[in-house]
């Protein structure tokens, strides 16, 4: 008999023997797990590994369904990797674009010089159901650097070759699904046929990829209208194809040549444009009675810095803000409301006095001179410290908070007075044609930067919060994003390789005997993707100075 190892299963808390060599997939049917739509991957040691993984040591093992994001992310690939796989077959000499998440899918294009018909849908749709019907595997292979570039220009994925050209790995992986080459930059489920459910259709030139619920695994996800968010992300589509600056690849070649200085300098002054641009729209709507400019955007999208921008701008155009803080308008904390673990909520909207906020507000529209409240976070109540506000002639309010999209926060004030900004990391960049970068990933690195500059917490504390950070943006944020006049894109064509040599000290202290090692993991793998760039190229203006540091605001 083999040799057997131990398999400790966190699933269902056992410890079994099997022979060395056992993939995660062989023994998921052992233990007979079953979970959300699908087993999609498993945690071996606290890394994420796909299900074809051979153990050939004791591990402990924890299988992943589609309600985690590890889960969602390995399927999410694995259609991706159907789709590609489907559009060459139909469209051989036709490039496809994964581009980013959007309306709780996927957004895709196709450079078919032409544009693209519902029976082109139908017909890729189909070619993905006869691919996933005939089961093929995904398998990854395994060669030298130099070896898998030249497969990939012989197969035209320069993409792909240049990504691996200007990074620095001796071996590299790449995947095929029945003699088609691709790759994919994590877990894939074990072949198509674990694909079980999918949508595609078209969506405003392009194709909308829809998953599963991970909350209802037999339901498509619910779509959801952003077409805000979708031009958003098209404008900044259209300028990186235009600079030739699409992919991680690109960036790291100019980095390489010695340009990253200059492209620090465009990308901080289209920024500054865009800004410039909307201080114009408030300054020629300040004539028709806009009084009130509020600001929302998840975690980590820099909405403070870009308010202090904002407001410079706003000042050029000879008006005067004036800051007022939503956070100051919490309720005592004895009344703040409790989420589903009995814990204080501060990210609802009822965590704020609404009714003492609008009453305020009013009075200062209507001329008056106001006490402000400051919120005392130590004692946990509102006091008042002297501070007080009045508008004069050329006075604008300017008001940054996550519910600032949210119709219910201002029901007393005049819709015609208010201006909504939303502003987001939208990233646009992405690994490679078929990867994009998660915008979630996005904030979530400049959080653990932040987070252990300047707030004393740990990579690991970070990570850990993020869930609940994420189910707050969910409820309170992202539903009301679409109310905006205008939406910003804070996410800037170099961040990544400015934020790698902050991150990766803090990330490697995540220990591996910890939950918070696999996202720890994952994020210093995808790091790498990009070269360093030294951070004193930015300046300090920059939005991205609120997480790094050295900026010359005040925050």
């Amino acid at each position: 008999m083999g040799k057997l190892i131990k398999i400790y299963c966190k699933n269902n808390n056992v410890e079994q023997d099997f022979a060395a060599g056992v993939t995660l997939l062989d023994i998921c049917k052992t233990l007979k797990i079953q979970l959300s739509g699908v087993v999609a991957c498993a945690r071996v040691n606290n890394k994420t590994e796909s299900l074809d993984y051979e153990c050939y040591q004791s591990k402990t093992v924890e299988f992943i369904g589609l309600n985690e994001p590890s889960g969602k992310r390995t399927y999410v690939r694995s259609l991706c990797f159907i789709l590609a796989k489907a559009v060459h077959d139909l469209f051989p000499a036709k490039d496809l674009y994964i581009e980013h998440s959007l309306s709780k899918g996927y957004y895709c294009e196709i450079d078919l010089n032409r544009e693209l018909k519902a029976e082109d849908v139908t017909a890729i749709s189909g070619r993905m159901q006869e691919i996933i019907a005939a089961g093929y595997p995904f398998l990854t292979h395994e060669g030298k650097r130099e070896d898998v570039i030249a497969l990939f220009r012989a197969k035209g994925l320069e993409d792909k070759a240049l990504l691996l050209e200007t990074t620095h790995e001796v071996y590299c992986k790449y995947n095929s699904l029945d003699g088609f080459i691709d790759d994919y930059y994590g877990a894939l489920l074990p072949s198509a046929s674990h694909v079980y459910l999918f949508g595609l259709e078209k969506c405003n030139g392009g194709l909308l990829l829809r998953i599963p619920n991970p909350d209802k695994p037999d339901e498509l996800q619910p779509y959801v209208r952003q077409d805000k968010m979708l031009a958003v992300f098209q404008d900044e589509w259209r300028y990186r194809k235009k600079m030739k600056m699409t992919n991680a690849g690109d960036l790291n070649k100019a980095i390489n040549e010695g340009n990253i200085s200059l492209i620090v300098k465009v990308a901080e002054a289209i920024q500054e444009r865009k800004i410039a641009r909307i201080a114009d729209e408030i300054a020629a709507k300040y004539a028709s009675g806009v009084r009130v400019i509020l600001i929302s955007g998840p975690s980590s999208s820099g909405k403070t810095t870009f308010c202090k921008r904002l407001q410079v701008q706003l000042v050029a155009n000879t008006l005067h803000p004036l800051s007022i803080s939503l956070d100051d308008y919490y309720v005592n904390r004895v009344d703040t409301p409790l989420d589903a673990n009995g814990e204080y909520d501060y990210e609802s909207l009822y965590a704020i006095d609404l009714p003492k906020f609008n009453a305020d507000l009013k009075d200062i529209l209507a001329g008056k001179k106001m006490a402000l409240p400051t919120y005392d976070f130590t004692k946990g109540e509102r006091v008042y410290r002297g501070n007080s506000v009045q508008l004069s002639g050329n006075s604008v309010i300017v008001m940054e908070g996550i519910h600032a999209m949210n119709p219910d926060l201002l029901p007393e004030i005049d819709p015609a007075s208010i201006y909504k900004i939303y502003v987001s990391a939208l990233t646009s960049i992405s690994l490679d044609n078929h990867n994009w970068i998660s915008t979630t990933d996005n904030r979530l690195l400049r959080r653990i930067i932040r987070d252990n500059q300047f707030r004393g917490y740990s990579a690991t504390e970070t990570i850990s919060r993020w869930p609940s950070v994420r189910r707050g943006e969910d409820r309170w944020i992202f539903p009301y994003q679409e109310n905006a006049d205008a939406m910003v894109n804070s996410a800037m064509l170099y961040e990544f390789a400015a934020l790698r040599r902050m991150a990766e000290p803090v990330l490697m202290e995540v220990p591996q005997t910890i939950p918070e090692y696999s996202e720890a993991y994952r994020l210093l793998k995808f790091l790498r993707f990009f070269n360093y760039i030294d951070i004193d190229e930015l300046p300090n203006t920059s939005l991205l100075r609120e997480f790094v540091g050295g900026s010359s605001f005040r925050y």
